[in-house]
């Protein structure tokens, strides 16, 4: 990689070909801007601010030489290796001029969001994340509510000690991927005050049918979601009409918002009449859905997203999508032939030349 490229970039400077400077999350989020998608505005900590960092930290050799003759099935001594390596890491100090560059575009961003030290979701983006035939996404951390330079700064170097977790580095043994061959960027986001999260699939995700998409929703952050505390309501789609065809509504007993003294998120109660009703609108059904239908044509292909519904924003653009990445089950799947259908005489025919009777 060329020396001239940035420490720190825009996510509107970059698109789907910037894999190899901001890792596969920031990239796609800087291609969702690029096609008039909205999404909450950040900045990416590039790969060559990370390469740099590593260099200046002189850690790299070391850091190879303890992962030489792991085992990706002994799990004791990759925690072993892991909790070492991102001990070495997050030790490490940054430059001054890296601390800089990073604190001008938080500086930046606050201003752009009209808030002193604006809570921002930390995340780490692979280099290595959606490739053709593995998939290294969901292995990096993320962190939510981070609010501060110096906050964002200490984050942002767990996100590149998670490029050495015990999973990761297992995984990357397995596929036969060598290590010096993945970096990774941190993206540095508007945290999204989400009033409804979830996360939409432009495919039926339980049969493969390309004419209708599924959209999960939950009141409050994904977090509840995720961890199972809730099952969310479930909209199906025709892609076609932009008709519902299908609701299952479901019976949501608790929520993760934001504790402002603490500036994370925690979970609490849904009230016990709002439990059962509707955690989005059909308005908000349909624009989700036309947002959907926009990135499958931009990527050409079927699309995994994660969207929230911004109770900060006003009605008209309160909806952000927040990740989209390919679709990975169906789409990897071969389309078996189709037989083909054969007309009444066709029956008929068949039937005579083998001597049946025809009924």
């Amino acid at each position: 990689m060329s020396t001239d490229a940035p420490v720190v970039c825009w996510f509107e400077e970059v698109n789907k070909g910037s894999v190899d400077l901001v890792g596969g999350k920031c990239s796609s989020l800087g291609e969702l801007i690029n096609a008039g998608i909205r999404v909450p505005p950040g900045f990416a900590v590039t790969t060559e601010g990370y390469r740099r960092f590593m260099d200046e930290a002189n850690i790299s050799g070391k850091i190879f030489k303890r992962l030489e003759g792991l085992d990706h099935e002994d799990m004791a001594a990759l925690e072993s290796a892991s909790e070492e390596i991102r001990g070495m890491i997050e030790a490490a100090p940054f430059s001054i001029d890296f601390q800089d560059d990073v604190g001008e575009y938080y500086r930046q961003l606050s201003t752009i969001c009209s808030r002193p030290a604006v809570p921002v979701a930390v995340r780490s983006s692979a280099t290595a994340e959606d490739l053709p035939d593995a998939s290294f996404a969901g292995q990096q951390d993320t962190f939510l509510w981070v609010r501060g330079i110096d906050d964002v700064l200490d984050y942002t170097k767990k996100c590149f000690s998670s490029l050495f977790t015990g999973r990761a580095i297992s995984y990357r043994i397995k596929m036969d991927f060598p290590h010096d061959q993945v970096a990774i960027s941190v993206g540095v986001q508007k945290m999204a005050n989400s009033h409804t999260a979830g996360v939409m699939f432009t495919i039926n995700p339980t049969n493969g049918d390309r004419s209708s998409m599924m959209i999960n929703a939950s009141f409050g952050f994904g977090e509840a979601v995720v961890s199972g505390e809730v099952t969310p309501d479930e909209f199906l789609v025709n892609k076609i009409s932009m008709e519902t065809l299908d609701r299952t509504i479901t019976r949501k007993e608790v929520y993760y918002t934001v504790n402002y003294e603490t500036q994370s998120s925690h979970c609490i109660e849904v009230p016990h009449e709002r439990q059962s009703i509707q955690s989005i609108v059909d308005e908000e059904v349909l624009e989700l859905a036309k947002m959907g239908k926009l990135i499958e044509q931009h990527y050409g292909r079927p699309m995994d997203i994660e969207w929230a519904v911004d109770a900060d924003m006003p009605a008209e653009a309160n909806i952000f999508i927040l990740q989209a990445r390919p679709e990975t089950v169906w789409s990897s799947k071969k389309k078996e032939p189709v037989a083909k259908k054969g007309t009444a005489m066709d029956h008929i025919l068949s039937s005579l030349m083998k001597g049946q009777k025809v009924s």
